[in-house]
């Protein structure tokens, strides 16, 4: 009797070497650690994101500078193109340290800059309901695809389906530009957008869990932040046309 206690706590111990998901090769350890990374990089991210974001708000004479020079609109246009160009260097230093923590970080900046002007147009109030759902939303669906993947679900078919949804959200978005279609059209790009991106950080996850491997964690965090930030636009889009 004595000699099956060692072994009942070394059993519940050993608790993070269940498989993640049906018929798994890999150490689950392995994986958890590699989760873990992620998850730590993309918190990162966020409170960059929220501290950025927060000085950009309350210090008006930075957005004083974007919205009325010709500077302020040229740093502007470069802030939106940016992250999309450190994307490309990234992919070739991503496994290159500390460089591709550099780039992140400068991807992380840039894009963080041009959120906190899009929020320096919005009330405190619709700003707030935004982080709350989508704290909520994203909680929910990465416990939701946790839970799935260990009952053997897999969700790697969304990826065309999400993928040319995208595609419609970028081509409506132009239309909103050139042929503003009203209050009612913003409303519902933002629900359009903000279900695509759910079911983005619900793929992405499936991917964490299970595809991506051990190198890619770069781009594994930088799916799942911009996920999140994109879910944030929409359902502020959302918000802030319904304030209004």
């Amino acid at each position: 009797m004595w000699d099956q206690q060692p072994f009942l706590k070394n059993d519940i111990e050993s608790g993070s070497s269940q498989p993640l998901y049906p018929m798994m090769l890999e150490s689950p350890e392995l994986r958890w650690s590699f989760i873990r990374k992620i998850y730590s990089i993309v918190a990162i991210q966020l409170l960059l994101t929220a501290a950025v974001g927060a000085l950009v708000v309350t210090y008006h004479p930075i957005v004083i500078f974007f919205t009325t020079t010709n500077a302020g609109l040229a740093c502007y246009l470069l802030l939106i193109i940016a992250p999309f160009i450190t994307l490309c260097p990234l992919s070739y230093y991503y496994q290159r340290h500390p460089i591709n923590y550099l780039l992140l970080g400068i991807f992380t900046i840039t894009l963080a800059f041009a959120v906190g002007l899009t929020c320096s147009f919005t009330s405190g109030k619709v700003i707030l309901e935004a982080v709350i759902l989508t704290a909520v939303v994203v909680v929910s669906l990465t416990g939701f695809t946790f839970w799935a993947a260990k009952r053997g679900y897999d969700f790697n078919f969304l990826g065309p389906f999400l993928f040319g949804a995208v595609m419609v959200l970028i081509v409506f978005s132009f239309i909103q530009i050139f042929f503003p279609l009203g209050k009612i059209s913003v409303m519902i790009y933002g629900g359009l957008s903000a279900i695509v991106f759910c079911g983005y950080i619900v793929y992405d996850t499936d991917n964490l869990i299970k595809r991506y491997t051990y190198d890619e964690y770069i781009w594994a965090a930088v799916a799942l932040y911009l996920d999140i930030i994109n879910l944030f636009i929409s359902l502020l889009t959302i918000l802030r046309a319904a304030d209004t």
